[in-house]
């Protein structure tokens, strides 16, 4: 069976944001198909697709390599973040479904219950998939492409620290769904707006050296990949 270019794109994807590959080091299709276990086809599409998102970049001489972004551009991530995010929330007020305002007030009593609790470590993956979910319930296929690689690329330049009043976090959540679900667009566009704004004080650049390459091999799981 052929492995989808796609998978093989997150897989490395993946790898890329979680510090396996460091910036600037050499992605050759051979060492990638031998990592995770498929033919060199699918490498070379993905990596085509890795650099027009800008994770990869072709060095003379050298090839394909991990992208090694200036501090000015991902501050200006932050800054796309910041009019895209409420932009999202806006549509999502126009075009949500029931399901998607089921999904996301579920996710806001999971996040409020473990941020009462104290159970900071899962709020930080109930928060990703409140935001992806959100963005999903903006019907706009070209929006949450962009959200989705804007997150993807955040988490590979930045660490967040965990929000000093997270239960007041979760509130600023609960708010948002509450306006989505009204059709309210023009408050959830601002309370989104306030969020990310409060936010974006708890990024933190990575300055840290990354971790070298490994070079066992990583079958794709193609049951597990998100896209």
């Amino acid at each position: 069976m052929r492995i989808p270019a796609r998978s093989v794109c997150t897989a490395i994807r993946d790898d890329i944001v979680s510090g396996v590959f460091e910036r600037g080091s050499r992605l050759t299709e051979e060492q990638l198909a031998r990592r995770y276990g498929v033919s060199r086809v699918p490498v070379r599409e993905a990596l085509r697709t890795l650099e027009s998102e800008g994770f990869v970049t072709t060095r003379r001489h050298a090839g394909a390599c991990v992208a090694e972004p200036t501090e000015q551009e991902a501050a200006d991530l932050l800054e796309i973040r910041l009019l895209l995010e409420p932009l999202g929330a806006a549509r999502a007020a126009q075009r949500r479904t029931e399901a998607h305002l089921k999904v996301l007030r579920g996710l806001v009593r999971l996040g409020q219950e473990r941020a009462r609790r104290g159970q900071g470590e899962d709020l930080r993956s109930l928060g990703g998939w409140f935001h992806e979910t959100l963005a999903q319930a903006s019907g706009s296929p070209g929006l949450i492409a962009l959200l989705t690689q804007l997150r993807h690329k955040i988490a590979w330049m930045y660490t967040v620290e965990a929000p000093a009043q997270p239960v007041e976090s979760w509130g600023e959540h609960g708010a948002i769904v509450d306006a989505v679900a009204r059709g309210d667009v023009e408050r959830a566009r601002a309370l989104t707006t306030l969020h990310a704004e409060r936010t974006t004080a708890a990024h933190r650049l990575r300055i840290a050296p990354q971790r070298a390459v490994r070079t066992s091999q990583h079958a794709v799981n193609t049951a597990s990949v998100r896209y």
